[in-house]
């Protein structure tokens, strides 16, 4: 399987960092053996730390000699690939730290650091962390990497966050907490990096509060934060932006005689589907488990609740479309079949399109049909403002806090884009990818 880590395996090298001006279109690639391979990493910010002297025998490779390493090793043609990738998105770069010992490939792919400089913290970025398994084409796992890195530069555009955007990937076998050399290893590749982080896809939230026990404070909810999971309060994010999608619309915020269909009660489409029932909706509910479902309701009594099958649940005659589960849903062929007049969900990426100019393309289709659909990464954002809030306020961090904060925030945002969007004669979606652009780019 190709790699970025097999030439620093094979030369006993530790660190790559790739660099890119996208102004310029120009790359710097370093590559260092930065510690030694008998480093013990359990001793992470206790007898050594990030910017420690961990070996005497340093090697720095530069832009030109990284470039022939990789010839050397048959790879330049990959090495360019990966390149490509970066370019064609504008990312601010990789790096990459690669543990021989335990054979951890850990990558910090990272979009912007535009919001990030001088907000007087540590982290410049912010964006999770993930866990693949170690025989997943690396490739793929970059370009996984590359754009939910994009997406979280532009997720703190919508949260008023200043930090910039990153997506970090692991590529390991699964996590023993109570490894110590490996849980200080990771502390000291995310502090390293400059960014702030939460447990993502295959990593235990626990793993964040063994982080702050013992190494790094650049790991937030964990299930000992002040705040808790980031569930709750993404859904609340959502709940209330799509408020603020009816009083556009409609001139109130209210949600009375409204029927919705929610699609998943996982751990946001639960607390979604509790804020919907504040309200006087029918509320019809799907999910892969019955069992689900069937708990939801009952533990709603008295509530307007009725179960559909997932088959048929985004076909049906409703205002609102809730998608809470899996992403990729809207598309050319299904577009045409939808009976609601919102789509407002926490799912991510809910245009089945593989790049920016496709999700414009296809939400042009759903605006078509009269369905109001703002780009979702503009509202389900509040489980990343929930993350910044611990990382910002620490053990002073509240709930009520946040929701605060959540309020301020978030409703304005979206009444914002779906009133210049209308301005401009264009879709929210095509609105918002501009507003960041701007932002990033200007």
């Amino acid at each position: 399987m190709k790699s970025l880590c097999t030439p620093m395996k094979a030369e006993g090298l530790t660190t790559l960092k790739i660099r890119y001006d996208w102004k310029k279109d120009n790359f710097k690639m370093e590559m260092m053996k930065q510690w030694e391979p008998d480093l013990d990493f359990s001793k992470y910010n206790k007898e050594f730390y990030v910017e420690s002297i961990l070996t005497d025998d340093v090697i720095y490779l530069n832009t030109k000699q990284v470039r022939a390493l990789y010839q050397k090793y048959g790879l330049e043609d990959y090495l360019d690939e990966i390149l490509d990738l970066i370019r064609q998105g504008r990312h601010f770069g990789i790096e990459c730290y690669y543990n021989d010992k335990y054979n951890i490939r850990f990558m910090c792919h990272q979009h912007s650091r535009k919001l990030g400089i001088n907000n007087r913290l540590h982290a410049t970025l912010a964006g999770g962390i993930r866990r693949h398994d170690v025989a997943e084409e690396e490739k793929e796992v970059i370009i996984d990497g590359l754009n939910l890195g994009r997406g979280m530069s532009f997720k703190n555009v919508a949260g008023n966050l200043a930090f910039g955007g990153c997506k970090t990937t692991v590529q390991m076998d699964d996590l023993d907490l109570n490894n110590m050399e490996i849980m200080g290893f990771l502390g000291f590749a995310i502090d390293s990096c400059r960014t702030m982080t939460g447990p993502d896809m295959n990593f235990p939230t626990k793993m964040a509060d063994v982080e702050n026990a013992n190494f790094s404070m650049n790991y937030t909810s964990g299930p000992n934060s002040p705040l808790g999971e980031t569930g709750k309060p993404t859904a609340y994010g959502v709940y209330v932006t799509l408020k603020e999608a009816v009083r556009f619309r409609e001139g109130t915020r209210s949600l009375d005689g409204k029927s919705v269909v929610l699609i998943g009660l996982g751990a946001v489409g639960w607390y979604m589907g509790e804020y919907l029932l504040q309200e006087d909706v029918t509320l019809y509910i799907a999910d892969l488990n019955p069992d689900t479902a069937q708990r939801f309701k009952d533990s709603n009594p008295g509530k307007k609740i009725e179960i559909v099958p997932l088959s048929d649940a985004l076909y049906m005659d409703v205002d609102i479309l809730c998608p809470c589960a899996i992403g990729g849903i809207f598309c050319d062929d299904n577009i045409p079949k939808l009976r609601c007049s919102y789509i407002w969900g926490s799912a991510n990426n809910q245009l089945k399109a593989s790049s920016q100019e496709e999700e414009i393309r296809i939400s042009k289709l759903l605006a078509e049909r009269n369905i109001l659909f703002q780009t979702e990464w503009w509202h389900n954002t509040a489980g990343v403002i929930c993350g910044a809030q611990e990382y910002l306020e620490g053990k002073n961090a509240s709930y009520d806090k946040l929701i605060k904060v959540i309020d301020d925030t978030m409703p304005k945002q979206t009444f914002d884009n779906l009133t210049k969007a209308a301005e401009l004669g264009i879709t929210p979606c095509e609105n918002v990818y501009r507003t960041c652009q701007a932002i990033i780019y200007g």
